[in-house]
């Protein structure tokens, strides 16, 4: 058998005479009377004999011992502790000597104990951790050290060799064992702080890799702990390698950094709002190997990129040839540029797949159609057809009738020629808005001392909880996850009720304008009329904002960086930078902004309701309905009042001070919250710029008259 060949391991000359003249002579003749004694089973104190004799009876013990034997005169006494208290038991021997021993003698066995001592302790070790349920790493270590002592072992014959020709001293014996002292006492230590911590897997690597360091002044030390780090970390990297090359985990006694939660399924992704799949299926444990610990973050997203591909049923494996084997690493980090390489390919292969076959762009601007109301005539038309159910309390409202409604309206407008129109769903919230941004994780909401008022509406109807939600397959989900569609469903609910309270407002606007050929200058109506005209500047200068300042830049910044992304982790940090972006900018992390914003456009529906009934019932018409019926109705309204005389409209409403009344109450109201905003925007602002375009474009409302 072919023996492994150590730094530390001395080649020894058998031919070298160790001992000469008179001396010599005396060691064969009392070499022969130690044979006879051994034969004979005498049992002297070893005081009893003269030095020489004695010198030899320690040599042939001492041989005996360096292989943890026991000898005549140098025994083994072995201790046992159990510090913990458990199952776990540590064994220690140390060697004695017959204390009627020569002084010297005894001082010079005592020099070489600590050998015999290491190699007890080494071989101890061998056969405890030779066994696979040890794990790969500690049962290469052992083989690695079984070769070792194979060497050891040879020298330790050929000393004995030697001995029984009457060459070797008790000094010569001990020039000879110099040379291992130190690597054997550098590997019992390692072997010692392994086994009291039960090592296992990287951190037996990490074990001897500082071991190593530590013997930076020993050359040879160190070269022989770096050899046997190296051999140790062969069956480590086979399973790195078959991680980053292939997706695969195979590690059968749990020494790999990186951990598998099976129970986590990729069909989570569209319900749990965390997406633990995508961060928690594959996850990084404590135990790294340093010389991975800087690229352990990389290693883990290579083998997740090539497991995500997998799951699409796209088999894919990263090219590799013998150059790119991860069968050492040195100096050289050769294993480096094998992990670039490798996490290239599969960073490249799936970003190509998401993009390319199950079109991510193209979902994005789906999504930024419907629920950012980019193409918004569906909505005008579903609005138009569900404005019945959405008017109902939240416990009235069909979700189902909203959801026909929505894919009439989908089909008859331009929204049909779009192929994804299918995978949008409505929903009905359970919260307010405001309330639901404060629940929002994930997300920092900027409050004051006072802004934690965040009670429901007294009654809160289908207008403002309203929302479109969208079907996401795998593996888009992992871009478009729960917490993403979360927050387009924010934004959209936002714009939503916005639009809604501009659709009230030009319906006030159009009852207003059917009046125009009347003279009401002077009255409660012309006030009105300007009132009505500050509530839709004010509502079209935030809808402004909130689709042409915030959503059309960010979303044009958004997709310059995704062209230019190198992988899926990248795509979804620019997505999700988009959102965050979004929904800082169209002020729903600022409850303090959305709640004076939702007061003013709670005052502006209000408006629109009593005004259309107020003028309606100043002209003597009849009770007009709300100006979202269709544009037939409209016409029919703007008709009827045509059909009356300038005369009387005046003298109606200047007998009638509760018109007048109402409508500056509306005005006195309106103009206060809007006075009110002012200084929240400038306080605002300096903190966040971006809301000095807000209060330009809106601050002027209320002296526009």
């Amino acid at each position: 058998m072919e023996t492994t060949s150590y730094p530390s391991t001395p080649r020894w000359n058998v031919d070298r005479p160790f001992l000469t003249g008179r001396f010599h002579q005396e060691t064969k003749s009392t070499s022969r009377f130690a044979d006879s004694f051994t034969s004979s089973g005498a049992e002297k104190a070893i005081g009893c004999y003269d030095a020489g004799v004695q010198e030899l009876i320690v040599i042939d013990d001492l041989l005996s011992a360096l292989v943890g034997v026991e000898g005549r005169y140098v025994s083994i006494k072995r201790k046992v502790n159990n510090a913990h208290g458990n199952d776990n038991y540590d064994f220690s021997d140390s060697f004695q000597v017959d204390p009627s021993m020569d002084l010297a003698l005894q001082e010079m066995a005592k020099r070489i104990f600590p050998l015999c001592e290491s190699f007890v302790l080494i071989e101890q070790f061998v056969e405890s951790r030779s066994q696979f349920k040890n794990g790969l790493v500690n049962h290469a270590f052992a083989a690695t050290l079984r070769a070792f002592l194979l060497d050891y072992e040879a020298m330790v014959a050929q000393l004995e060799h030697q001995f029984r020709l009457g060459r070797l001293s008790i000094q010569g014996l001990w020039f000879y064992c110099q040379p291992m002292m130190g690597s054997m006492q550098a590997l019992s230590t390692v072997i010692h702080k392994a086994s009291a911590n039960n090592f296992a897997g990287s951190a037996v690597l990490n074990l001897l890799q500082s071991q190593a360091k530590a013997m930076a002044g020993d050359n040879t030390v160190r070269s022989l702990l770096e050899k046997m780090t190296q051999c140790a970390s062969n069956a480590y990297l086979g399973i790195l390698e078959r991680w980053i090359y292939e997706g695969v985990i195979d590690d059968p006694y749990g020494e790999f950094f990186i951990a598998e939660n099976k129970s986590l399924q990729k069909e989570s992704l569209t319900l749990d709002y965390d997406a633990k799949f995508w961060r928690q299926r594959y996850s990084l444990n404590d135990g790294i190997p340093s010389f991975l610990a800087n690229i352990a973050g990389k290693i883990l997203t290579t083998g997740k990129y090539l497991n995500v591909m997998r799951e699409c049923g796209h088999n894919v494996q990263v090219p590799t040839s013998e150059n790119s084997k991860l069968m050492s690493f040195g100096s050289n980090h050769h294993y480096l540029e094998c992990i670039k390489v490798a996490y290239e390919f599969a960073s490249g292969e799936l970003l190509n797949l998401i993009k390319e076959k199950y079109d991510l762009m193209g979902k994005l601007r789906s999504i930024k159609h419907y629920l950012l109301l980019d193409q918004g005539d569906f909505l005008v038309h579903f609005m138009d057809i569900a404005r019945e159910e959405l008017n109902k309390k939240l416990d009235e409202i069909n979700v189902e009738k909203l959801q026909s409604l929505l894919d009439i309206a989908l089909r008859s407008t331009a929204a049909a020629a779009d192929p994804c129109h299918e995978d949008l769903t409505c929903c009905v919230e359970r919260s307010s808005l405001l309330k639901r941004t404060a629940t929002l994780k994930g997300v920092e909401i900027r409050t004051s001392s006072d802004s934690m008022d965040l009670e429901e509406p007294v009654s809160i109807t289908g207008l403002e909880t309203f929302s479109l939600s969208y079907k996401v397959q795998w593996p888009l989900s992992i871009v478009l996850s729960r917490k993403a569609l979360t927050k387009y469903q924010m934004i959209f609910r936002l714009l939503f009720h916005c639009k809604h309270v501009e659709r009230q407002l030009c319906g006030a606007w159009q009852v207003h304008q059917g009046v125009r050929a009347f003279n009401t200058s002077g009255t409660a109506i012309s006030r009105s009329s300007l009132l009505c005209r500050s509530m839709l500047k004010f509502i079209n200068s935030l809808l402004h904002y909130l689709t042409f300042e915030v959503l059309e830049p960010n979303w044009h910044v958004m997709l310059n960086r995704l062209q230019t992304a190198k992988s899926i982790d990248e795509v979804i940090q620019h997505h999700d930078f988009f959102l965050d972006k979004c929904l800082r900018e169209c002020l729903l992390r600022l409850p303090d902004l959305l709640k004076k914003v939702g007061r003013l456009k709670s005052l502006c529906l209000q408006y629109a309701a009593a005004t259309q009934w107020l003028i309606s019932s100043s002209i003597d018409l009849p009770k007009l309905e709300e100006p979202s019926d269709g544009l037939e109705s409209e016409k029919f309204k703007l008709k009827q009042l045509k059909l009356r005389s300038s005369s009387r409209v005046k003298k109606v409403i200047v007998r009638d001070p509760t018109v007048t009344e109402s409508i500056l109450k509306f005005e006195r109201e309106f103009n206060a919250e809007l006075q009110s905003l002012g200084p929240i925007l400038s306080s605002s602002s300096q903190a966040e710029p971006y809301l000095t375009h807000l209060a330009q474009l809106i601050l002027g409302v209320g002296f526009d008259k």
